[in-house]
């Protein structure tokens, strides 16, 4: 039986003599539907290499290597509370964090999804859980892991793409985990950007850590904008220049700090998510006050003189009332925490969470006697007797009882005082807080300046300076001692005005002063303060308020710059304005503008810039490693080595409107204000606010001589060492830049972050030219004013402070 051929496409005809029935010399190939299965291609097949000849009988096939065969994993659910011990033992022992339900909940479904019922017998769910501690950890998370928090999704997705059968995977297959970094972030070409931030290469900045120091960068040691040294003759100049203490020098200006907010009921400080602006709704004035008082109620309740009795038995023990407990408990004593308000009638009142009372201060005594200011808009402790609304209805001190959450009655305060500062050690939780006064944990994970927290790169920074810092000083000192010329000094300049030919005299001579030393050993930093212009620019009908003056003010300043091209060279010029500056002052006309505010436009500065590319020209110097000029706002901090050194730039004359704004008291012997009308001196004011906060206190001073402390005499005291005491010790109690009412001294309500002295710096800069010059060290904050660089009453006199970091400033004054 003949089988017609098929119709579809396949060899050459048939000849015809198989046509004529004869048989043909050989087998024909089967036709393609008959050909076995096994001589059909597997694969694309590779031609020959060589053109001349065809493709061979046997083509090669590519080599595909077959793909590992992957682990299947049986997904189980997970209860929480069955993997809550290996948590605890793992974020809370090992790691110090603390997990919220939400974030259990979150790691149970994900362990029980990719590990399986191997989650407890194979150790699985252990390596997971040590991979997201180290995650959340590196990306600054905090100590409290939340499970609605982006950081927390993101590290668990990572995660999740290095999982092979419930076992994570290391090596080059991993894509972005590592078995000793944990997560990697960038996996682009460039080799130096992993985990988390920068891998230094040969000869940077970072390359200088150690092994084990290299992970600072995960922590916001990227972030200070090194740059990688290139190959050849410029790698010996880069490196050297990376090993300039300068290079680790950030200027944090107030709109790029990080904005936090103190969550009460978490106990720690949360990143505010909702953009800022500067025109927010009313609700945020009212966050902004309530995140304050929330701040200094927490910092109080850390102080061991408030926590009961059972605790520290030894010490007094004081417990704060709110203000809507002093219902119904008439001629009972209390101790209230809350801010001074003036009510609608112009009497005083205390504001704290709960509600406000009308405050009676005629018979009140300062604790301890005249060591601060008290003015409406600050946050204070008073401790006196409550009235009901009958006894004190005759005295017009009464209110309305509930209008605007407003107690019947009034206080009689007795003792009033600041709340205890708290060292910045304990804020962190990097001391021992057994001689400081504070007990509880601190906020060491917290990154408040976004240039890494305490505790993730505090000690390798630490090392870090003391592999430069101090080798740069032992190398100025040679033999010369501590007061040897030193690269980690900052120079501070007061007030200088542009306009006054006198200025610029003096500028250039103190300039003149560091061009002569030698190299390595000149200041690493110029901070230049405002205001630039005697008058307020562009705001007076005169010839000389105008912005063409402004401008030729600023061009006198870079022609005195250009004089000094060494210190132009290897210095960073902070210069921070006053409120005379541009642009706000054209509607202020050099009255209290909202804080913070942004720095001077480029457009009267950019000549002041090109003289600083020039002499970075001239010097050979590229890709930022000369020196620059950066017009930050007020107020900002410096950051040196990261959190090491927290330096606080403001500019204000606070001290006069501390005087306009007080609360005048009864001046009375500090003995005697300690005694109460029963005798009873375990609950009065003065153990509230520690006594020695006075003697704390240290100055530029030669101390007194052991004769003199033998002798029984108390020395006199000068009265602009008093007023530097006692502007110090407010400003830092309060831990508030502007602690005014908001027509006093108005503040962003979106930018109130900046103005925290919380926690304290460990210098403040402040600038004040209605307050005497000084150097005060307070609670080891060095908190120095400089003053206006031409000395009042003086003539020919120019006055700065040198301040060596780490160590004390110092007010210098030549002739010029």
């Amino acid at each position: 039986m003949n089988i017609a051929p098929s119709p579809q496409k396949g060899p050459a005809k048939r000849p015809k003599a198989q046509e004529k029935g004869k048989r043909p010399a050989k087998p024909l190939p089967p036709a393609p539907f008959f050909a076995p299965k096994n001589t059909t291609s597997a694969g694309p097949e590779i031609p020959s290499s060589s053109p001349a000849f065809a493709t061979p009988a046997h083509p090669l096939r590519p080599f595909h290597a077959p793909a590992p065969a992957k682990a299947a994993v049986l997904p189980i659910i997970l209860p929480p509370a069955t993997l809550r011990p290996l948590a605890f033992r793992t974020f809370t022992k090992k790691h110090n964090l603390t997990l919220t339900s939400s974030a259990l909940q979150e790691l149970a479904t994900f362990i029980g999804r990719h590990c399986g019922s191997g989650w407890r017998e194979e150790g699985l769910a252990e390596k997971v859980l040590e991979e997201v501690s180290r995650g959340w950890k590196s990306r600054n998370g905090g100590v409290i892991v939340d499970g609605g928090s982006a950081e927390l999704k993101d590290i668990l997705k990572n995660l999740e793409g290095n999982m092979a059968g419930g076992k994570i995977i290391s090596g080059p297959r991993a894509g972005t985990l590592s078995r000793q970094n944990s997560l990697l972030l960038d996996s682009s070409e460039d080799h130096s950007k992993t985990r988390l931030g920068l891998r230094p290469a040969a000869g940077s900045a970072s390359a200088l850590l150690s092994r084990e120091d290299s992970q600072a960068t995960s922590f916001g040691v990227s972030g200070m904008n090194l740059d990688d040294p290139d190959n050849g003759a410029g790698v010996k100049r880069r490196t050297s220049s990376v090993r300039d203490p300068r290079r680790w020098l950030r200027v944090v200006g107030a709109f790029d700090q990080p904005r936090f907010s103190y969550n009460a009921s978490k106990k720690h400080f949360e990143k505010v998510a909702a953009k800022p602006s500067l025109l927010p709704p009313p609700s945020r004035k009212t966050e902004a006050f309530r995140n304050r008082l929330a701040v200094v109620h927490q910092r109080l309740m850390r102080n061991e003189l408030f926590q009961s009795s059972s605790v520290h038995t030894s010490a007094p023990s004081h417990r704060l009332t709110p203000v809507a407990n002093l219902l119904g408990r008439h001629g009972s004593t209390h101790m209230l925490l809350g801010m001074l308000i003036i009510l609608p009638t112009g009497n005083l009142a205390i504001s704290d969470f709960t509600g406000t009372i009308a405050l009676d201060l005629s018979h009140a005594v300062m604790i301890p006697a005249d060591s601060a200011w008290f003015t409406p808009g600050m946050i204070v402790l008073v401790d006196g007797v409550y009235e009901e609304e009958e006894e004190s209805a005759g005295k017009g001190l009464g209110g309305t009882s509930g209008v605007g959450g407003l107690i019947g009655g009034r206080f009689q305060g007795l003792f009033i005082g600041q709340p205890p500062c708290e060292k910045r050690k304990v804020t962190l939780g990097t001391g021992n807080g057994e001689d400081s006064g504070m007990v509880g944990g601190g906020f060491g994970w917290i990154d408040f300046l976004g240039v890494g927290s305490e505790r993730a790169v505090g000690g390798k920074m630490r090392r870090l300076e003391g592999r430069l810092l101090r080798q740069h000083q032992l190398l100025a000192d040679g033999g010369g001692g501590e007061g040897a010329a030193g690269r980690g000094r900052v120079v501070i300049l007061g007030e200088v005005n542009l306009d006054q030919p006198r200025s610029l005299q003096a500028l250039r001579k103190v300039l003149g002063l560091y061009a002569h030393d030698g190299e390595g050993s000149s200041p690493m930093t110029f901070v230049v303060t405002g205001n630039f212009t005697a008058n307020a620019a562009m705001a007076s009908g005169s010839n000389k308020g105008g912005s063409i003056e402004y401008k030729e003010a600023f061009d006198g300043l870079a022609g005195a710059l250009a004089d000094f091209p060494g210190l132009l060279t290897t210095a960073t010029f902070v210069f921070v304005p006053g409120d005379n500056d541009g642009w706000v002052s054209a509607f202020s006309g050099g009255a209290a503008v909202p804080l913070p505010r942004k720095g001077i436009p480029e457009l009267f500065t950019s000549r002041v810039r090109r003289v600083f590319a020039s002499a970075n020209s001239e010097a050979g110097l590229s890709g930022g490693q000369g020196g620059e000029a950066v017009w930050t706002t007020n107020p900002s901090r410096l950051s040196l080595f990261g959190p090491n050194h927290e330096i606080v730039l403001f500019r204000d004359d606070i001290s006069a409107r501390l005087r306009r704004a007080s609360v005048r008291l009864k001046s009375g012997n500090q003995n005697q204000s300690r005694e109460r009308a029963g005798g009873d001196q375990d609950v009065t004011m003065s153990g509230a606010v520690p006594p020695r906060n006075e003697d704390a206190m240290d100055v530029d001073e030669d101390p007194p001589s052991a004769e003199d402390k033998e002798g029984g005499e108390e020395e006199e005291v000068p009265y602009d060492i008093k007023a530097a005491r006692k502007l110090v010790k407010t400003l830092l109690d309060q831990g508030y830049l502007a602690p005014f009412r908001q027509s006093a001294r108005p503040v962003h309500w979106d930018y109130t972050t900046p103005m925290y002295l919380y926690p304290l710096p460990t210098a403040m800069v402040l600038m004040d030219t209605t307050a005497p010059p000084f150097c005060v060290t307070y609670e080891a904050c060095h908190v120095m004013n400089p003053g206006s660089i031409l000395v009042s009453g003086r003539k020919g006199v120019a006055r700065w402070i040198e301040y060596e970091v780490g160590r004390v400033g110092k007010v210098r004054e030549c002739t010029f």
